[in-house]
């Protein structure tokens, strides 16, 4: 029998997300993200449909690759104006009491100290449900706004990354004991001096001498989703992940970069499948087959060649403008996401994309596929997706909000779950317990559960 499915919703604070000129649909509601009601009603739409959680996107700049102007960019709405991604969890929080949130931002834009301290909060108010999707960002007008000449050399910000971990997990998982906080009100004793420790962090990237601010939140470090696909990416990843999110056209492509990613966990020691994976995905559906694919048409109908390419463009770091639309698409390495054309023109031999294909392919739901048709015809395609690349899920990319949603919940939520193949209720716990069933911390094996013992007299001589 298959595995058990899983979806979560794959968003971000501007318009039209992974959908450039979805947006001009009627029934579209993505102009109203500025509104709480905007996120408060697709939360609970998510949570009635026992989604894993919603997994929110960011991007600290502008895609100003294509035509070497953000002409396109802004003319379209393409991921901008895009708002900060915390801001709208604690909204979504008040209003469920399941789902996830999976927030994305990047080492390369904040310092860990106060971002530790961000993200502890954020556990605090959602109880326990937070993930962290870490990033070391692509956009060359994200490095420059901050005063930047440019973005670092794609390894090299891995590097920093990994000591941007080191530095978190200190500070989330040694910095205070388990038993610190005594909220004594009798003897005037909040918490146990002896029990916080500074984390006399010294290293090549960060200085941090002090403790955390917080007290230890329900999580203590929030669930870690990666999304690196190239191979300092999946390293990366397979040091620290506990989700990880890809993105392919096809199925091949998909197969073949979960089976590099399970080897790299094999060979870090890690069990292969103590990481679940997720693959992009957009769903077009409706009572019937041929309603569906209607609907499908009439989207195809919104979508924006320019507005596509315009995102292909800064996520490849390749000006898609100096091409005619018949050209072959071909691998160039850039500073970028470097494994996006890899999937396109290495991981599927099958198929040979022109920039033309691969702009309508992008203009609904992104880099992945659009599954079309009834609720049982959907729900084939998506057991055959698990059967044969095991992966875990998906990240749905909305092309409509919300109805993209609404229609998931309605037609295939109902149908996954008369096969037994997707859950009927949330258990309870963390976001880390409901995905695992297992504790709310880290598990003893990963790599950030050995700093809640580092070093004792070394912090405790630094306070």
């Amino acid at each position: 029998m298959t595995k058990q499915i899983s979806f979560n919703a794959f968003e971000m604070n501007c318009i039209a997300h992974q959908s450039p000129g979805l947006w001009r649909h009627p029934k579209d509601r993505s102009t109203e993200y500025k509104a709480l009601e905007y996120w408060t009603d697709l939360a609970k739409i998510l949570e009635k449909g026992c989604f894993d959680g919603i997994f929110i996107a960011d991007v600290l700049g502008i895609y100003d690759v294509y035509h070497h102007s953000a002409e396109h960019a802004l003319k379209g709405a393409v991921q901008v104006p895009v708002n900060d991604p915390l801001q709208i969890v604690p909204a979504m929080a008040a209003v469920t009491q399941h789902l996830g949130f999976g927030l994305t931002t990047s080492i390369s834009f904040e310092h860990p100290y106060p971002f530790a301290r961000r993200i502890s909060t954020l556990d605090h108010l959602t109880r326990g449900r937070l993930g962290w999707n870490i990033v070391t960002s692509y956009l060359d007008s994200g490095s420059k706004n901050l005063g930047q000449k440019g973005q670092v050399n794609h390894d090299n910000r891995y590097d920093i990354a990994d000591e941007y971990l080191e530095v978190l997990y200190k500070l989330w998982e040694g910095s205070w004991q388990n038993d610190a906080v005594l909220r004594d009100k009798v003897n005037g004793i909040f918490a146990d001096p002896a029990k916080v420790h500074a984390i006399a962090h010294e290293g090549k990237y960060f200085s941090v001498p002090g403790i955390h601010l917080c007290e230890p939140s329900p999580q203590r470090t929030p669930v870690l989703y990666q999304a690196g696909a190239s191979p300092r990416g999946q390293k990366f990843a397979s040091q620290n992940a506990e989700c990880v999110f890809i993105a392919a056209p096809s199925k091949i492509a998909a197969k073949k970069v979960v089976q590099s990613i399970r080897q790299k966990l094999k060979e870090e020691g890690r069990d292969p499948y103590s990481v679940k994976i997720y693959t992009l995905l957009s769903i077009v559906t409706a009572e019937t087959d041929h309603e569906a694919q209607q609907k499908f048409k009439e989207y195809q109908s919104y979508g924006s060649y320019d507005g596509a390419l315009t995102l292909l463009s800064g996520w490849s770091g390749v000006d898609f403008s100096q091409y005619r639309p018949t050209d072959q698409v071909e691998y160039i390495k850039t500073n970028a996401i470097q494994s996006l054309l890899d999937a396109y023109v290495n991981a599927d031999p099958e198929r040979v994309w022109t920039i033309e294909e691969i702009a309508h392919w992008n203009s609904l739901g992104g880099n992945g596929p659009v599954l079309v048709g009834g609720a049982e015809t959907v729900a084939d395609h998506l057991q055959a997706w698990i059967e044969e690349t095991d992966i875990d899920g998906f990240n749905l990319a909305y092309i409509l909000a919300h109805q993209t949603f609404i229609d998931v919940v309605d037609f295939i939520v109902p149908e996954l779950q008369k096969r037994g193949v997707y859950k009927t209720e949330y258990t309870t716990g963390t976001l880390r317990e409901k995905l695992f069933g297992q504790g709310p911390y880290l598990s003893e094996q990963h790599k950030g559960a050995s700093y809640r013992q580092l070093n004792r007299a070394t912090y405790a001589q630094a306070i």
